[in-house]
């Protein structure tokens, strides 16, 4: 659920998935990009070059997502170069007929996903896909020259760029007009419940929301005196900056602790629809004078404040407001990680080697997929994998025995494929049982009708145990330390925050605010996530989310004083 949706008559910590949140139009790409590539080759009669460009579609649709265009296409990008470049070099070392060779080739690539693994989404997401397309090209012999499979492959996940960044033809900047939207509706919600018990709650929702809208808006964000050239972006970031500064006035009013009246709760829905209306939509009229029942109030004066400044013309001062630098982790756990997977995915070749001989790229490929500690906790993930590989199994299998016919196996491709997508953005388990039920289906049009369905579940299984053994064994404590780092980093944010606020402008505190939450929110983050392992650290997890809520509540303080124009005599 998004802070946009979120209602303060509703528990906003329970998960809901509503039809009308199902990515629905994720979930048509992941259709139509598994099931086009071979609806081709079957009627062209190119099977397995349908199937190789099918496979890089899978990929594709496990990295397609909601952000802005801009992102989705770098992202994918290195999806597709990195998978092609990978299949390259497994497919070479798996034609040299040197089995040396090919566990170099998985070791050389494992070596480069563990090096810039722990260094950004995109960067880690070209280094996983580095390692998975090597352990296709060296598990499954591909006929025809040498070029062509990973020109292929590099073919399916363009489609799914192509459809995935299609939109931006007929509505650029939907993205990041839905997320600036999203904080103006969250205030009201904010507003509505000042004066409750659900207020903080719902100024969190608000918060998390600028963040998003932040990290959304961030190119467009120019440095101070530039302004966009686009008129469509002009607006949106106005737009944006005038949420920062109505997210300073709704912070202290909420802080103020009583309830507004709906004059005033209104106010974010009346400011969006000025700032941000429908497209086709007639001009807004211009703003009415702002009811005055808070006049009294440092918090309504600053709402008044930023109602009475929307009409204005903008003097090209605002604030470049740069998102806080990510502190990745440092050399040492690099250095680890990339030792751990290096040997995990080699110990996961030679017992495929043992167990199953050639073509045994399962358990590579599914270390590669569960040993990713920067996307979540990473004995959580492999238990995903597990259960979404053994209900892909079963689910292929009763497809297989009561479907016939290719078409029809096509269209369940389709079926899963969409799930797949509903996936990523939801449950890895769910990802997971239509990518498992998607490749029974591709190796199956490659022809290998090995009976493979069990053979699959024990080599998720036993790749989960090896990761989770490796892991935990040797860095046990490595959720926790980056828990306890990102914390103390937030801590001394919001303390910056508070030191530097009283003697800042409007600029420079807006600047300050947005870094403390920002950093705030990864540090919740990162602590969910050493909550999920159940590793053995040195000493006892300590209260993280109290130092959190306390810093959280100390920016709320120093926000309604600086609003106020007093200090903060609190120094917590």
């Amino acid at each position: 659920m998004t802070p946009a949706d979120a209602r303060p008559d509703r528990p906003s910590r329970t998960p809901r998935l509503p039809w009308r949140r199902l990515p629905l139009a994720a979930a048509a790409r992941g259709a139509v990009a598994l099931a086009l590539p071979l609806l081709v080759g079957q009627l062209t009669g190119w099977v397995v070059p349908s199937v190789i460009a099918a496979i890089g579609a899978l990929w594709g649709v496990s990295q397609d997502g909601s952000d802005p265009y801009r992102v989705r296409v770098r992202r994918l990008g290195w999806t597709g170069v990195s998978s092609a470049l990978g299949l390259l070099a497994g497919e070479l070392a798996l034609r040299s007929g040197q089995p040396v060779a090919v566990a170099g080739c998985l070791v050389a690539a494992a070596l480069v996903a563990g090096t810039v693994g722990l260094r950004g989404r995109i960067a880690s997401v070209g280094g996983m896909h580095l390692l998975l397309g090597v352990t296709i090209g060296t598990g499954i012999p591909v006929p025809g020259p040498w070029w062509l499979p990973p020109l292929e492959l590099l073919a399916g996940v363009a489609l799914v760029l192509v459809l995935s960044a299609a939109p931006w033809l007929w509505r650029r900047h939907h993205v990041e007009r839905a997320a600036v939207l999203a904080v103006y509706r969250s205030a009201a919600d904010a507003l509505a419940t000042a004066g409750s018990e659900g207020a903080e709650e719902a100024r969190l929702r608000m918060t998390l929301a600028l963040n998003h809208a932040h990290e959304v808006m961030a190119g467009h964000l120019t440095a101070p005196g530039r302004r966009p050239r686009q008129p469509e972006v002009r607006e949106l970031a106005r737009a944006f900056h005038v949420a920062v500064r109505l997210g300073e006035a709704v912070t202290a009013l909420v802080w103020e602790a009583r309830p507004l009246p709906s004059e005033v709760t209104g106010v974010p829905l009346h400011l969006a629809e000025r700032l941000l209306p429908e497209r086709g939509a007639a001009p807004a009229a211009p703003l009415p004078a702002m009811p005055a029942p808070e006049a009294g109030s440092p918090g309504g004066r600053a709402l008044a404040e930023v109602w009475a400044a929307v009409d204005e013309e903008p003097d090209g001062d605002e604030p470049a407001l740069r998102l806080p630098a990510h502190s990745w982790p440092g050399r040492a756990a690099r250095l680890r990680y990339t030792t751990l997977l290096t040997a995990c995915v080699l110990a996961a070749h030679l017992l495929a080697e043992a167990l199953h001989g050639p073509r045994g790229y399962w358990l590579p490929m599914t270390v590669a997929f569960v040993y990713k500690p920067d996307f979540g906790p990473v004995f959580t993930r492999a238990l995903h994998r597990c259960v979404g590989t053994v209900v892909g199994v079963a689910a292929i299998g009763a497809v297989a025995w009561l479907t016939t016919g290719t078409y029809t196996v096509i269209a369940v491709v389709a079926v899963f494929g969409a799930l797949m997508a509903v996936g990523v953005r939801h449950h890895y388990a769910l990802a997971t049982l239509g990518l498992t039920a998607v490749v029974f289906v591709l190796l199956d049009l490659l022809g290998d009708d090995r009976p493979l369905h069990g053979t699959r579940i024990l080599d998720t299984a036993l790749a989960s145990v090896l990761v989770l053994i490796a892991h935990f064994a040797v860095w046990p404590d490595s959720a926790a330390s980056r828990a306890e780092a990102q914390t103390e980093a937030a801590v001394a944010a919001a303390r910056r925050y508070r030191d530097l606020a009283p003697e800042a402008g409007p600029i420079r505190r807006q600047a300050l605010r947005r870094a403390a939450y920002h950093q705030l929110a990864d540090a919740r983050r990162t602590v969910a996530h050493a909550r999920g392992e159940p590793g053995r650290p040195r000493r006892p997890l300590p209260d993280w989310e109290d130092a959190i809520t306390a810093a959280e509540r100390l920016c709320d303080l120093v926000t309604a004083q600086a609003v106020a124009g007093t200090a903060v005599a609190a120094r917590p």
